[in-house]
């Protein structure tokens, strides 16, 4: 049987992980992939997702109600990635936050609802749990988003949830923890400091640096994914973690060492405003579905490091503000 997934946010960084991930699982998939192409939606990687085949690019909003509607009409699922995404961005200015994440978010699911798409994978963020000091947090626990982009997250899954609720609709939500991997935007820490300290420059360091993260490595987050899309319990919420928390001195310190460089790099900067200490998911539910992550830090780390130092033709142009 042939699916096909319409892919919001397929442009950005995880959404086009995970368009190469359900080509290569299925060979009969076929994608439909939309996206605005904001300033993290990438045409360099639209490009390299047409030459895999059975890809379809359309440069478009969620919040466009005709679109939508046009293209919700022939999907099979719909996968949930579009999203502004970084929090000090949410931070200098909320409005495009709320207005993508819940109001696009309203648009998407009302639209499929009412097609009868019949899945609906919202993917979200652990950050709508707020710090955890210890422990982990589970589906069940309350939400205490502290930025304006984890609030518009939380908004926006409790919308979805609302569906699932009120019209019945077969909605899945997940909430992974931090990814890495190629084709991420250099906004973020993980390539903000592989291409900085390629090039010899600083890394700008929040604070004592002591903040904890769990990174999950994207193809792990992709396959996980995948099987809800297709195994979740309808109507549920799924945590997605590895459960290797490293504080952000640390991890600083292992690129430093597998770039070459050393700790005079390190720029520690003022803390960022509400900047939660931990993050941390119980992530069993869906472990209990017979997934776990494939790989560890140590052994993607490398090849992260690899794709940024042999992809300049990707990122610089980004850096520099010419994509």
């Amino acid at each position: 049987m042939s699916l096909t997934y319409l892919v919001t946010g397929g442009a950005g960084f995880i959404g086009s992980n995970f368009i190469r991930f359900v080509l290569s699982s299925d060979p009969n998939a076929q994608v439909v992939n939309v996206d605005a192409l904001t300033y993290a939606g990438v045409k360099a990687t639209v490009r390299e997702l047409d030459t895999l085949g059975r890809h379809t690019f359309v440069h478009g909003d969620i919040r466009d109600v005709a679109l939508v509607d046009r293209l919700v009409g022939d999907a099979d699922v719909v996968v949930n990635f579009a999203a502004e995404s970084h929090v000090d961005r949410s931070i200098d200015g909320p409005s495009v936050f709320l207005e993508t994440n819940v109001v696009g978010t309203g648009v998407l699911i009302d639209a499929a609802r009412r097609h009868h798409v019949p899945r609906f994978v919202q993917v979200s963020t652990d950050e709508v749990y707020g710090s955890i000091s210890e422990g982990y947090a589970k589906e069940t626990d309350p939400l205490d988003p502290s930025s304006p982009y984890s609030a518009s997250k939380a908004g926006s899954d409790l919308l979805v949830q609302s569906y699932a609720v009120t019209f019945d609709y077969p909605a899945v939500i997940t909430r992974c923890t931090n990814n890495y991997g190629p084709y991420q935007f250099p906004e973020k820490m993980i390539p903000l400091f592989v291409t900085n300290l390629l090039e010899g420059k600083p890394v700008p360091v929040y604070g004592d640096g002591l903040n904890e993260r769990d990174w999950l490595y994207v193809e792990d987050h992709c396959a996980a994914i995948y099987l809800l899309a297709h195994e979740g319990v309808l109507g549920e919420i799924y945590n997605i973690g590895a459960n290797a928390q490293v504080s952000n001195l640390e991890l600083t310190r292992r690129l430093l060492k597998a770039t070459g460089r050393d700790e005079s790099l390190i720029n520690f900067v003022a803390d960022r405003p509400g900047h939660d200490r931990r993050y941390a998911v119980d992530s069993s539910k869906l472990r209990s579905l017979g997934w776990a992550p494939a790989y560890t830090l140590e052994e993607r780390l490398a090849d992260t490091i690899a794709f940024y130092r042999d992809r300049h033709d990707w990122w610089g142009p980004l850096k520099e503000g010419r994509a």
